[in-house]
């Protein structure tokens, strides 16, 4: 089992006043993230804004957080053409990241056979272990639970980034898969019930303003007691679905700058966050004492 631990930030990327890469922001999110309990940083996912990256940008990131932090880096590098991806995953491994993660190809919409002789192909291409990342709501196509089966099989296919906000799919999944298979769910919400029925963490958004609380939940789960578990689970409930309630990083994005953090705006075709966006972000985070 690779040791990307249980807590995990899909970690977004920061951008100055000109909407350039701010590295030196990215670096001081990180170290936050993880004095906070992170084991793991996904860089450049959904949550990082890798379609408007260039390559450039995203193996100076790679690099240099891979120098400047001391927890596990996984890169994004999925697209929807298969060739792309495995160019993108060789550029990744030589800038020494410890992980990949591989979107389900989207505006294709390849069908089941398709989507594994994808992945099956990516995976045999590349020397490094790999995270497939399922999230329909992006992508227009679900990977069934079946799909998942066989790709498990692969030696260094060796987690799974769950999605699809479908707690009977995610239960599906960890029934199919082996033991060793990390099987995270990449809903916030659905954290500790993907957790109960066996799910081993979570690629967190809501880390980046809560990460304190969401591994003490973690934490109290891991050692029975449920009860606190399930208190934090319903305290984080409104800001774990506010988060979503734009397209994400939108709100994120908001509400680091508002406690101070400074991460930037965003770039097209993504705007920033509207007046009534910021007020329900804001409302949610005076409820739990953080602005």
């Amino acid at each position: 089992m690779k040791n990307w631990g249980r807590f995990i930030t899909a970690m977004v990327t920061p951008f100055d006043d000109t909407l350039h890469v701010d590295y030196d922001k990215a670096v001081e999110l990180a170290n936050k993230l993880i004095n906070e309990g992170n084991t793991a940083l996904v860089i450049c996912g959904t949550t990082g804004e890798a379609p408007t990256l260039t390559r450039k940008e995203k193996m100076d990131l790679y690099k240099i957080l891979k120098e400047k932090v001391n927890v596990p880096i996984i890169a994004g590098i999925g697209t929807n053409a298969t060739s792309d991806t495995i160019e993108n995953g060789k550029d990744a491994i030589s800038c020494g990241v410890d992980g990949l993660l591989v979107v389900v190809p989207y505006y294709n919409k390849p069908d089941q056979e398709s989507m594994y002789e994808h992945f099956k192909t990516v995976a045999e291409a590349l020397d490094g272990d790999i995270m497939l990342y399922n999230v329909p709501g992006r992508t227009g196509i679900n990977m069934l639970p079946s799909t998942v089966e066989k790709l498990a099989q692969i030696d260094n296919i060796v987690a799974l980034k769950e999605a699809s906000g479908n707690i009977v799919q995610f239960s599906e999944m960890v029934k199919k898969t082996p033991k060793d298979f990390m099987v995270y769910t990449g809903d916030d919400v659905l954290t500790l019930p993907s957790m109960a029925v066996g799910g081993y963490g979570v690629v967190s958004v809501a880390a980046h303003i809560v990460s304190s609380k969401m591994k003490e939940m973690i934490d109290s789960f891991l050692e029975g007691n449920v009860k606190k578990a399930a208190e934090i689970h319903l305290e984080l409930l409104d800001i774990n679905q506010n988060l979503f309630i734009v397209t994400n990083p939108i709100p994120v994005k908001a509400a680091l700058n508002m406690m101070g953090l400074n991460v930037g705006g965003l770039r097209l075709p993504l705007t920033t966050a509207k007046p009534a966006v910021k007020a329900e972000i804001q409302k949610d985070m005076r409820k739990l004492g953080l602005v």
